[in-house]
């Protein structure tokens, strides 16, 4: 059995926060894919039901995000279910809006939320990281998080969560490397033919995955195909350089 968490805070005044795509993640899931209603349990709201044939679990911790470990931990011990079957999904301020990575174990980068549950439960869980963006001061970090998505947002939150939600039978099956293609080619960042990938993989919703990589307002770093009228200049000066050459062949053989 699969345990799928999404991590956020009660309450329909977090509901739009940036700091409950969690939730939204797993909402996403759980109506895609048929799920049971959700009930009280485990000190959360659970919904079950199976993915690509995998019985699943789906957990939003109501304990707030500062004990979501509490939550986590009692769902675990009661299923009997190993750190490596627990999927959580979360915000991540130093990941680009839209921007999503999918790793097993690491750091906590101080989000709250994983810090309770890797006290709960252990540190070797899968983490899928949602890019929400950085407001560019350390001091602005609660306030953004705890701040509603802009309307905006929606042109890459709700194809970004969609393509989650369909491609989620691969997490079920411990697939992370092909879900995460899936999630490119469905959110529209379809990966190149042939490209390496990294154990730690990441794709930008709505655009190519190099492209993602760029800020937006910058101009990208590719080579500009050639002028035509460059090209035809060349292949002069090449023209007049090898006459030139010959004719002073010939003179050279002439003086001899």
């Amino acid at each position: 059995m699969k345990l799928f968490i999404g991590l956020g805070n009660p309450g329909s005044e977090y509901a739009g926060n940036r700091h409950n795509v969690g939730f939204m993640a797993v909402d996403r899931i759980a109506a895609a894919h048929g799920f049971g209603p959700w009930k009280k349990k485990f000190q959360g709201l659970a919904a079950d039901g199976e993915i690509a044939g995998e019985k699943v679990l789906l957990l939003k911790p109501q304990t707030y995000m500062n004990e979501s470990g509490r939550s986590v931990g009692e769902a675990a011990r009661f299923l009997k279910i190993e750190e490596a079957d627990i999927v959580v999904f979360y915000d991540e301020i130093d990941l680009a809006p839209g921007k999503l990575k999918v790793k097993t174990g690491g750091g906590n980068a101080g989000h709250n939320g994983l810090r309770s549950m890797s006290a709960h439960i252990g540190n070797e869980y899968v983490r899928v990281r949602i890019g929400v963006g950085h407001p560019g001061v350390k001091e602005l970090v609660a306030r953004w998080v705890l701040s509603d998505f802009a309307k905006a947002d929606a042109a890459w939150l709700d194809p970004l969560l969609d393509s989650m939600a369909k491609s989620a039978g691969r997490l079920a099956k411990g697939d992370q490397a092909r879900f995460m293609t899936d999630v490119a080619k469905l959110a529209g960042g379809a990966e190149e033919p042939g490209a390496k990938r990294e154990p730690d993989t990441t794709v930008a919703a709505g655009r190519p995955a190099r492209a993602a990589d760029q800020p937006a307002n910058e101009p990208r770093s590719q080579p500009r195909a050639a002028h035509p009228a460059g090209e035809r200049a060349n292949k002069r000066q090449s023209a007049l350089a090898e006459n030139l050459k010959k004719w002073l062949a010939g003179r050279k053989g002439g003086e001899e």
